[in-house]
């Protein structure tokens, strides 16, 4: 039977094992997420890191792929994508699963798991998140394993239901309908957040931190492990075995320790290197400050990177991660500012600020931020240090001037900040997050002539390292450019920024890269209530992800009066270069008491649909219709090439 199942079954072509490969590299981390939310909770987060990096890496066949893929999906890349998905979803499904007549109390037998990659005195565990994640991770350890990879193949690889369905069947489970209802019962506390909550970090398995085991039991199984050996060796060479000697261990499997980094290893940039090179970022500043030469400070900066002392404030940016230095770590900086020692250091996509007291007993503090792909403006000023509510800079040796202005005084001119000779600036006030919102400082630069001609651009503290970048893209209506980002310090961007500029006080210490303001639309409002401006805020993150907000900026008695916040959307790639078009909705009541539902769209919206209690059609990129109160309505939008544009944050209801 065994001979006829090998003629009916060839192996796979060398090609096709090849194109199968290259999908689960490609898919390795929605895989192991898959794995890692499907598998028993009882296992705990480091057993399931490991279960999961193992399901995945033995997933490619000996038998032919086309065995066991979806008969509805059978051609192409989709195909082996589907035959690996339902391969890893079997194992995950099958891990905890006894044989029939197996005791129900004695685990399943060591034959039936798959081998896990070795990991020696460390435990793994993916990076913990907030409330909502914790929450939405107690959910999960109450749900049928078959739910859990639902809501996995819904929320992380948007997998339509049809599909997940046929995943399902495909792999045996019985009852997939149920399973696809227990993943709603778990979608619908968390909203239209699961999606978000799901691609953080706490469900990342690809992205773990390390810790050590019991480091007193560890010391204790080592001394009992050589004892062990010993005993071993000495019966074996008594008994004088005749059999051949094993093969040297292999190189390959052995602990790497990463190589220590010392202050020689650090790169030193020379002073003229930012004036003279295409890539202006971090890796073009020069090495500043007094302390330059301490190699005592700098050797425990470095220190400290690699393996923080119990104590120490370590303070990581969002997705960042806290791996030791590499020997081509740069230096930025080293002197004393405000009473402490500071150390600032880039390494490849990273900035690190290690600091601590000249004159206290206080710890030192290490800060690590994500700096990949920063340029002219992103890398312009980092921050060197916090003290009584205000923030000293280091701007970029490509700054030439640098003020201060209050974004919600609009038509006050900037204030000429003091930067000396190493390029560490006055302090300067950071905004507030509590009480009301009577100012909001920024800093304006201006780059050198040799960089970029008469280019100045605005940026905020917003917490971290990295002070955030602020842009503007004008109306259509003022006839610029289509999509076509500018500075923000010119009068009409200073006039938008001047109405929701409070808003930025929420997003402090979320690793903000950039926040830019798009007016994407101007309105007549109903009964001659003057003209409106919608507005989209992007806020983009290091990490990649961003969010938005939607405004309605009605006609107002002052320059600051604050914008009405209509709409807003998480992990989103509208209102950015990759989604340009953008759709939204409010209620508005005029002064006769009188309910509107208003709509407007970008410049490429060329119908809006209102559906619902209220129904209207309008060609062109603006819409007022009446709605009686409490209404459920749907807006969608329709560009000139027939797509359909939802409004951001779904139905509104005036």
């Amino acid at each position: 039977m065994s001979s006829a199942r090998r003629r009916t079954a060839p192996p796979p072509s060398t090609g096709r094992l090849e194109r199968t490969e290259a999908t689960l590299v490609d898919r390795y981390a929605h895989l192991v997420r898959l794995a890692y939310l499907t598998l028993p909770p009882e296992l705990g987060r480091h057993r399931k890191v490991l279960v999961a990096q193992a399901l995945v890496q033995r997933a490619l066949p000996r038998l032919p792929a086309a065995a066991l893929l979806p008969r509805q999906r059978t051609d192409g890349a989709a195909a082996e994508a589907d035959w690996l998905y339902a391969r890893v979803l079997r194992s995950a499904l099958a891990y905890d699963r006894r044989p029939r007549g197996w005791p129900a109390r004695v685990p399943p037998p060591r034959a039936l798991r798959p081998r896990l990659p070795v990991v020696w005195g460390l435990r793994l565990t993916p990076h913990a998140g907030g409330a909502e994640e914790i929450a939405l991770s107690r959910m999960l350890a109450g749900a049928p394993p078959a739910a859990r990879a639902v809501l996995a193949l819904r929320c992380g690889d948007d997998m339509p239901d049809e599909r997940v369905r046929e995943l399902l069947l495909a792999v045996g489970e019985k009852d997939p309908d149920a399973a696809l209802a227990a993943a709603e019962d778990l979608r619908a506390p968390t909203g239209t957040d699961a999606r978000t909550l799901l691609g953080s970090a706490e469900f990342d398995a690809c992205s773990v931190r390390t810790r050590p085991t019991d480091l007193l039991r560890r010391r204790h199984r080592v001394r009992f492990g050589c004892l062990v050996a010993a005993v071993t060796a000495c019966g074996t060479v008594l008994t004088v075995s005749s059999s051949p000697a094993g093969p040297p261990e292999d190189a390959r499997t052995r602990p790497v320790r990463a190589p220590r980094v010392t202050p020689a290893h650090l790169v030193h940039t020379s002073d003229a290197t930012w004036a003279d090179t295409a890539r202006v970022d971090f890796t073009a500043w020069p090495a500043r400050g007094g302390r330059t030469d301490d190699d005592a400070l700098l050797t425990r900066a470095l220190d400290t990177w690699a393996a923080p002392p119990p104590g120490t404030a370590v303070t990581g940016a969002r997705a960042t991660a806290l791996v030791p230095p590499t020997r081509g770590a740069h230096l930025l900086y080293a002197g004393d500012v405000d009473g402490r020692a500071v150390v600032l250091l880039h390494d490849s996509d990273r900035v690190v600020r290690y600091s601590e007291p000249l004159d206290s007993p206080d710890r030192p503090a290490l800060d690590v931020a994500r700096t990949d792909e920063a340029g002219v403006t992103t890398a312009a000023a980092l921050v060197v240090a916090r003290h009584d509510g205000a923030v000293r800079y280091l701007a970029a040796p490509w700054i030439a001037e640098a003020q201060t202005r209050d974004l919600l005084r609009p038509d006050t001119p900037g204030r000429p900040l003091h930067t000396t000779k190493d390029g560490i600036t006055d302090p300067v006030d950071t905004p507030g997050t509590g009480g009301a919102c009577s100012g909001l400082p920024v800093l304006q630069l201006r780059s050198s002539v040799r960089i970029v001609e008469k280019h100045a651009f605005l940026v905020t503290d917003l917490g971290g390292l990295t002070p955030a970048h602020l842009g503007y893209t004008p109306s259509p209506h003022s006839g610029a450019p289509a999509r076509q980002p500018r500075e923000a310090t010119g009068p009409a961007a200073l006039t938008a920024w001047a109405r929701t500029a409070c808003a930025l006080r929420a997003l402090r210490d979320d690793g903000v890269r950039a926040v830019n303001l798009w007016d994407f639309a101007e309105q007549d409002l109903p009964e001659r209530g003057g003209r409106a401006v919608w507005s989209c805020i992007r806020i983009s993150t290091w990490a990649g992800p961003g969010d938005i907000q939607v405004h309605l900026r009605p006609p107002a008695r002052t320059a600051t009066a604050p914008a009405r916040l209509v709409a807003r959307d998480r992990s989103t790639a509208a209102c950015s270069r990759f989604g340009q078009h953008v759709v939204a909705s409010t209620a508005w009541t005029t002064d006769s008491g009188r309910r509107y539902v208003l709509a407007a769209g970008s410049r490429d919206i060329r119908r809006l649909t209102v559906t619902g209690d209220a129904r209207a059609t309008e060609d062109g990129n603006t819409l007022a219709v009446r709605a009686p109160k409490g209404a459920a309505l749907s807006v969608r939008g329709r560009t000139e090439e027939g797509a359909s544009v939802a409004a951001v944050g779904g139905p509104r209801a005036p």
